[in-house]
């Protein structure tokens, strides 16, 4: 991706109307465990200036334009382990917030096989105002938040939550549940050592993404760096097509994960000491 100075900064356009919702969401900001949840593509909102990219309603409500079922799947963790949760408001079409600002794959013009009319050879103060006003900001409220759960000394455990497509450029996905993870598995190790007894899916590693294609810039970024137990729960979201879809698979998440903390599996767990959901 193209850069910008930052004595450009003042000649940026602003792509946000002043009675439009901010680029992020905060949800129980003031959540009791500690626990961080993430939803980077939880929104396929496109701010006016950007005439919806050229796309249809259709196409913007597909999984091009951001990740379905994975914000309601995220709200329902988010209440039922009294944790909070940050989401970007913004589809990933105009700037992907599980990207860093250098990846070309945070503003696409091509997503899937469909292409992006909105993205195409956009310029260098374009490209500036995606990430100044869109990542910058979610990056700023995912770290204050990240701190402030920090404070105590008690680090929090890092887990963001999305959702991918059944069928990718034709192919059929058999996996059901991905566990992702980079550097850092220990939780994702006891997730998938457990994932039998508690899921009744086809749950894999690193599928059917993994750090060599760019996902787990989140994880780096806020996890690996402050220290944080991590990890990326994908779901194909045939499996949170509803609303009692979604309510079932965060119970399953949130059984699955529990029963990890309870049972003490890992030389972490003190980590883990004081979360206590549903007690």
């Amino acid at each position: 991706m193209q850069s910008q100075s930052a004595t450009d900064t003042d000649h940026l356009p602003n792509i946000l109307l002043p009675e439009e919702e901010p680029v992020f969401e905060i949800v129980n900001a003031r959540g009791a465990a500690p626990i961080v949840f993430v939803c980077e593509h939880a929104s396929n909102r496109v701010p006016q200036y950007f005439a919806e990219l050229g796309l249809s309603q259709q196409e913007l409500n597909s999984h091009i334009a951001w990740d379905p079922g994975a914000r309601q799947v995220a709200l329902a963790l988010s209440a039922a382990f009294d944790a909070p949760l940050v989401n970007s408001r913004i589809s990933r079409l105009v700037y992907d917030c599980n990207r860093p600002p250098s990846s070309t794959g945070a503003i696409q013009a091509i997503s899937e096989t469909t292409p992006i009319p909105g993205n195409k050879d956009i310029s260098a103060a374009q490209t500036h105002a995606r990430v100044e006003q869109v990542y910058q900001p979610f990056v700023r409220a995912l770290k204050d938040t990240i701190a402030q759960k920090s404070a105590d000394g008690n680090l929090p455990v890092l887990i963001t939550i999305h959702s991918f497509t059944p069928v990718y450029f034709g192919k059929r996905r058999d996996v059901q549940i991905g566990v992702l993870h980079d550097s850092d598995s220990r939780l994702a190790n006891a997730m998938l050592a457990s994932s039998g007894a508690h899921t009744g899916l086809s749950v894999m590693r690193n599928m059917p993404y993994g750090p060599k294609d760019g996902v787990t810039h989140t994880l780096k970024e806020h996890g690996l760096k402050n220290g944080l137990i991590n990890v990326m729960l994908e779901i194909r979201n045939d499996l949170v097509a509803t609303s009692k879809d979604q309510q079932e698979m965060a119970a399953m998440l949130f059984e699955w994960l529990r029963s990890i903390w309870q049972r003490r599996r890992n030389k972490d767990a003190a980590i883990y000491h004081n979360i206590r959901p549903g007690s």
